[in-house]
């Protein structure tokens, strides 16, 4: 189990620009011996000075190593898997407190609309744009969370999963509590996005012949 020390620096790292996921490995008495940065679309050098600096301020003597994202492989089909679900824009109304999230996937265009401010809503409204787009989202809203951290203002947003034991977690950076809390909802959902639709067949398959009260979807 992770110390809330190794939690603080991974939520750091993951926040980076350009950082897609961060793989933590241990030496001797558990200690952090690298970190392994996977990133897509930033210059790499750039990402491994920020990423220097962060882990300076937890584990000095951790070395960093960097990762290209690789492309996407054709699936058992022989069809190219789609590209991951892109934020196009996300507005925030302070006259009605309602947030608006756009999302882009295969030339089409999602909307989602929630209350509940910035933060709350930002995650609300980002579900919904999924759902908009015509995914099933076996995950409700659990929490939204703005942490203070060395380099900026992170939030952190905790999904429930209606299904057993696949609760999701995700964390993101942006300049504003809206973007954060689309980003980090995404980041949440970006390992069952994409999924191929067989899988994902096979996760509604699980919820669907569940009880009642798991077969509600929240909006």
């Amino acid at each position: 189990m992770s110390s809330t020390i190794e939690e603080d620096f991974e939520l750091e790292l993951r926040s980076l620009p350009g950082v897609v996921s961060v793989g933590i490995t241990h030496g001797e008495d558990d200690i952090v011996e690298s970190v392994i940065l996977t990133i897509r679309n930033h210059d790499p050098e750039a990402v491994r000075e920020s990423a220097v600096q962060v882990s300076s301020l937890y584990y000095p003597d951790a070395v960093v190593i960097l990762e290209e994202a690789t492309e996407p492989r054709p699936d058992r089909g022989g069809v190219a898997t789609a590209a991951r679900v892109v934020l196009e824009g996300a507005d925030f109304n302070e006259h009605d407190g309602v947030s608006e999230v756009r999302l882009a996937f295969g030339g089409r265009t999602g909307v989602g609309r929630a209350g509940s401010g910035p933060l709350i809503g930002g995650a609300e409204a980002t579900l919904a744009a999924l759902r908009d787009l015509g995914n099933v989202i076996p995950f409700y809203l659990m929490g939204v969370t703005k942490v203070n951290t060395v380099i900026g203002c992170s939030v952190i947003v905790a999904l429930r999963s209606l299904s057993a034991n696949d609760d999701r977690m995700g964390i993101a950076l942006a300049h504003d509590d809206l973007l954060a809390a689309a980003k980090s909802t995404l980041d949440a959902l970006n390992r069952y996005l994409s999924l191929d639709p067989e899988r994902r067949q096979a996760v509604t398959g699980e919820i669907g012949s569940g009880s009642d009260e798991r077969q509600r979807f929240p909006e």
